[in-house]
């Protein structure tokens, strides 16, 4: 099967502020706490307290392997010739991959009082939400990008030499 050439292609990932080290140090604080804690109560004599003091940060490193797991999902939307796909990898590396037409496709941007506003993708009776992990310039950002890619797959250019000066 040829490759066709792809004209728009945008891959969307969450954010997530810290590094490795950073989260390290954020568990690392987490668990000097607890032990100053669990350390203060012991020698007030409140010694069964200091044995519940670290009970968080089991929690916290649970929550925090979560977070990065997390981070592993991604969103590819690729605009091509034969059409526009959406590859989703979730969390586990599953992948689903949905295809649209992109000549009947409209990018909506639907805004929702103090909410962030969902983009969809517009196909006759097919809604699709895409950039679910963007904020709310980005999603701006990217819907712009995507109707202007879609305006030029619509209305080609072509160079004919002989009408050139």
């Amino acid at each position: 099967m040829e490759q066709d050439a792809t004209l728009f292609e945008a891959v969307i990932v969450p954010h997530r502020s810290l590094s490795r080290r950073g989260r390290r140090v954020v568990l690392g604080a987490i668990g000097a706490m607890c032990c100053a804690t669990a350390a203060a109560f012991f020698w007030l004599g409140a010694w069964p307290v200091s044995g519940f003091a670290g009970m968080e940060v089991p929690l916290a490193i649970l929550l925090f392997h979560l977070n990065v797991r997390a981070a592993r999902a991604s969103e590819l939307v690729m605009l091509s010739e034969q059409g526009l796909r959406i590859v989703r990898t979730d969390a586990r590396g599953v992948r689903r991959e949905r295809r649209l037409p992109a000549s009947w496709l409209n990018v909506q941007l639907d805004d929702r009082p103090g909410r962030v506003p969902v983009l969809l993708l517009v196909a006759r009776d097919v809604r699709e939400e895409i950039g679910r992990s963007l904020n709310e310039d980005e999603k701006r950002d990217l819907a712009a990008a995507l109707q202007e890619a879609l305006h030029r797959w619509r209305n080609p250019r072509f160079d004919n030499p002989q009408l050139r000066d």
